[in-house]
């Protein structure tokens, strides 16, 4: 971080907004935000599970469908109220697992995958970044899936809808750069979470797929968590546009 940077840290609680965040890498990114001083706003299609988080978390709670537009803009409004007025960071991990295969996928389910993984992440940047000052900080939550084709539980629809999130986040780095906001993400490996448990019941399907990393194991939530935090930290001040892989070591790249 430049000298500059640091003499210019807000001395007041800095704040966020994490959609996805009752369950999984969303709800570990809210729990280590607040540990590291944010005001967090937990944003979740569960919303009882929002309230949980958030209740645990002395954060606001928010229930919210991210494909629908009108929702979307009003939840950013009524969500910076009630952070105090300002609007710091940005975390988009609201998304769903499709892992049908590539021949029996119907477009009824390929539409919705897209719609709320890519859609969803779009209504989110850009509704933050109408309400962010420069240095606000967003991190999207894209998938190895995306960058590989698949190949581990996502199939056609998953890795196609997070293959676009990568160029999303690109894009939208390029975008709102002039605003001062910076944009990055994460593509995680396998991660333990209640969206994947479901297909590691099958034996077989989990060796192979933990087999994968160098690691020879899934992720924990918090462990890409770690990643989403220090993104949208003003330690990552020189960082922008970058995918950022965190998969125990199957892409190498």
């Amino acid at each position: 971080m430049l000298a500059d940077e640091r003499d210019g840290l807000r001395s007041d609680v800095r704040t966020a907004i994490v959609t996805g965040g009752a369950s999984g890498i969303g709800k570990a990114t809210c729990e280590l935000l607040a540990r590291n001083g944010y005001r967090v706003a937990v944003v979740d299609r569960d919303e009882l599970g929002a309230h949980s988080v958030a209740d645990a978390i002395d954060g606001v709670a928010f229930g919210l469908d991210v494909t629908d537009e009108r929702a979307v803009i009003s939840l950013f409004e009524r969500a910076l109220e009630a952070l105090g007025g300002t609007l710091d960071a940005l975390a988009t991990s609201a998304g769903i697992l499709e892992s049908t295969p590539f021949m029996e996928i119907d477009l009824a389910a390929f539409r919705l995958v897209y719609e709320i993984n890519v859609i969803g992440t779009y209504l989110c940047i850009r509704e933050a970044a109408k309400h962010m000052k420069s240095g606000g900080r967003i991190c999207t939550i894209a998938s190895v899936a995306g960058k590989r084709g698949g190949g581990l539980t996502g199939t056609a629809a998953y890795a196609a809808s997070k293959g676009a999130v990568i160029a999303l986040t690109r894009n939208a780095a390029r975008s709102l750069a002039e605003r001062g906001i910076v944009v990055n993400g994460v593509a995680p490996g396998p991660v333990l979470t209640p969206m994947l448990l479901p297909t590691f019941e099958d034996r077989a399907h989990r060796l192979r797929v933990e087999a994968m990393p160098l690691l020879g194991r899934a992720a924990e939530p918090l462990e890409i968590a770690e990643a989403i935090a220090w993104l949208l930290s003003p330690e990552a001040s020189y960082v922008n546009g970058e995918m950022l892989t965190v998969d125990g070591g199957i892409c190498l790249d």
